[in-house]
């Protein structure tokens, strides 16, 4: 082969390295944004800069100062269940977390037994629109018998986008969506690209695009909480404190 032919040959095969090189680095830019890939100090939920819990009437009463001593940022607390079932803690963890200075929102339970606007009913009567709170947070995820037999995605819509229309009408924002890996992809995916989304993957980071928010682990244990339940639910968010009060109402 003549040094010209050879030059030529040279050119192309770079020419297509180069293009494969590209394409590869805007998919893992396009992977990066969805959420789908973290950065190396990215993966260690330890070393994340804005910490939170989550809670329910199963860690009992809450010493809301010396969670926010152990570094606690944020709190989702549970507030309702369907359309009748308010969490008998809710009152006072709200006000505590609020006391303490740990940025709170309040979250509820989605059935799939019940209509949306019968279950916005609960939520409103339970959580006032307070200034600088998180958003309301709708949590999707499979009970009972759902478990084997989750509902069909038009059913659960039917519930949720009432649900959505009227929380996001009353408090002025839009709600975030609690979601595992089987419901986001079962019920969510390709739709609600407006709603923040907070996933629970305890034993992975999340497979779910454009989350800001990842439950970690289900069996956290710090001090100040003293229900039945032992453990307590870690979450963190994917940003900076500025970013998380700029979602706060």
């Amino acid at each position: 082969m003549d040094l010209k032919k050879f030059l030529r040959v040279l050119g192309r095969l770079l020419l297509v390295l180069l293009i494969l090189a590209a394409a590869a680095l805007a998919a893992l830019a396009l992977l990066r944004w969805r959420g789908l890939i973290l950065l190396p100090h990215e993966t260690d939920p330890d070393q994340w800069e804005i910490f939170g819990v989550d809670v329910s009437s199963y860690q009992g009463e809450v010493d809301w100062s010396a969670l926010a001593e152990q570094g606690v940022d944020f709190a989702f607390v549970k507030a309702t269940e369907g359309s009748m079932l308010q969490d008998r803690q809710f009152a006072d963890n709200w006000a505590g977390a609020r006391q303490a200075g740990v940025l709170a929102g309040a979250y509820h339970f989605l059935s799939y037994d019940s209509p949306g606007q019968t279950q916005a009913d609960n939520f409103i009567s339970a959580v006032p629109v307070s200034e600088g709170a998180l958003p309301p947070v709708i949590d999707i995820e499979f009970y009972g018998e759902y478990l084997e037999h989750p509902p069909e995605k038009e059913q659960v819509r039917a519930i949720l986008d009432p649900l959505l229309e009227r929380l996001e009408e009353h408090y002025g924002v839009k709600p975030i969506l609690y979601v595992t890996y089987r419901s986001y992809y079962r019920y969510l995916a390709g739709d609600y690209g407006d709603y923040p989304i907070w996933c629970s993957s305890p034993t992975i980071f999340p497979l779910v695009p454009g989350w800001q928010f990842w439950q970690y682990s289900h069996t956290g244990e710090l001090e100040g909480y003293f229900g039945d339940q032992e453990y307590i639910d870690l979450n963190i968010f994917r940003g900076s404190r500025e970013q998380l009060l700029a979602l706060c109402r």
